[in-house]
């Protein structure tokens, strides 16, 4: 498990008597006390930039804490702890060291069973990320790989992170492929990176994980879509959870970060290149990959909003992540609390996420153009500096690059597929039907 990049004065504030990871009195001479809210986040999940990495290096917290500290007469400082995966991020908070975390469906709803067990009660409070099909999740095997479909995995080593929202989609993709998740794959729990090198070396025959990993990989050509999760057709989502006692305790300073973060989703709605370009400075990810997922036409829809359709789906995993031992009983109801959301900010008129369409990115350009059909973008893309191409599944509308999508002409007709799997099962759906390579696509489109 990667550890949180904490540094030397967050150690000193997590040593604080207060068993919240909220510090301090004020100091000698009447100084005024300084207040530390602690917030996990996980810079590399990047749909959950909107209460992590984005939402830090705008410093719209920092702003809505000061305006309140102003009044009140506190200091607020916050410190940004940076986590890989949900797991240690409730981990902290059950020990009373986090105050406001981000993670996925999956992780939220083991944040909130652990929260409960260990009588530090979590709550629900917002949505960072969402794709209302199961697109953020993907299961990937080597670019060589003989694999194509998930009923190749039978027999196979599957590298995924247990109790993360990729490896629910991969137990129930199995479960739909008539493949017992338990017995006919031997499923590897690894951490992230560690199931992207085991995948290299051949240590792993695939790996499912959430964002960003498939996409940086296949972007990389280190890897190719075996499974694309919108096809299980269930939403999956990342949210923001607080401790009960700090709502309680704080309900401005809470109402102060909802702001922000409902502040940071309209710039990144506003301002996708640019916002992309952010993300992808502060983690290092390729800025491609990063609006693979975030932007204009991304995987992922940003929406703070608590929606009907996304709670439903969590119930739905409640007994998934019981059968795997990981959870009892859940009430999700108890769980979400809509009433901060409520309070801090006005209603916003997002919409829901239409047909994705396809998109291109040419190099030195900060605006991307979209196109009505895949036929215009690989014309336009043909022979230009394309720096990234963007085109949705012709089945679920999940985005991918368009260099790495599996290509079928059916007719003058030209269809991308994100994995061989979709694109095989239309062709035997469809006569005249053939799978083509990309450059023979841009050739026919031409």
């Amino acid at each position: 498990m990667r550890r949180g990049i904490i540094s030397p004065a967050v150690t000193v504030a997590l040593l604080l008597p207060l068993a919240t990871a909220c510090a301090g009195d004020g100091g000698a001479g009447g100084a005024p006390r300084t207040v530390t809210v602690t917030v996990g986040y996980q810079s590399r999940t990047i749909n959950t930039v909107t209460a992590g990495t984005l939402l830090r290096s705008l410093g719209y917290f920092e702003e809505e804490l000061a305006a309140r500290g102003e009044k009140e007469g506190v200091t607020y400082r916050v410190d940004w702890q940076d986590y890989a995966t949900g797991a240690p991020i409730t981990a902290q908070m059950t020990a009373g060291k986090v105050d406001i975390g981000s993670m996925g469906d999956f992780p939220l709803l083991i944040n909130a069973a652990r929260g409960e067990e260990l009588k530090q009660p979590t709550r629900l409070v917002s949505v960072t990320g969402y794709n209302l099909r199961g697109g953020l999740n993907t299961v990937v095997t080597a670019p060589d790989s003989p694999l194509e479909s998930l009923a190749d995995l039978r027999g196979r080593k599957v590298s995924t992170s247990v109790g993360s929202a990729a490896d629910g989609t991969l137990v129930r993709a199995l479960r739909r492929a008539g493949i017992d998740p338990d017995k006919d794959v031997r499923k590897l729990n690894q951490q992230p990176s560690v199931g992207a090198s085991a995948l290299q070396a051949g240590s792993a025959d695939a790996l499912s994980q959430f964002v960003a990993w498939p996409g940086q990989l296949a972007f990389e050509g280190r890897a190719k879509a075996l499974y694309d999760g919108a096809e299980l057709n269930l939403p999956t989502f990342h949210g923001v959870t607080v401790r009960k006692k700090f709502a309680d305790e704080r309900p401005g300073v809470l109402d102060d970060f909802l702001k922000a973060q409902r502040r940071a989703t309209d710039h990144l709605r506003a301002k996708p290149v640019a916002a992309a370009e952010s993300v992808a400075k502060e983690t290092g990810l390729p800025p491609e990959v990063v609006y693979l997922y975030n932007g204009a036409n991304g995987i992922a829809t940003f929406d703070p909003a608590l929606r009907p359709e996304l709670i439903a789906a969590l119930k739905e995993d409640v007994p998934v992540l019981k059968a795997a031992g990981l959870v009892g009983d859940v009430d999700v109801d108890a769980f979400v609390d809509p009433a901060p959301l409520k309070r801090a900010v006005r209603a916003a008129a997002y919409p829901k996420a239409g047909a994705a369409k396809p998109e291109l990115w040419l190099k030195g350009r900060a605006t991307t153009r979209t196109f009505d059909s895949p036929e215009d973008l690989l014309r336009a893309a043909g022979g230009a500096d394309v720096r990234a191409a963007y085109v949705p599944d012709a089945l679920t509308g999940t985005l991918w690059f368009a260099d790495r999508a599996v290509w079928v002409a059916d007719g003058a007709e030209l269809r991308a597929f994100v994995t061989p799997a979709s694109a095989e099962r239309y062709v035997d759906g469809h006569a005249g039907a053939r799978i083509i390579r990309y450059a023979e696509a841009v050739e026919l489109a031409s």
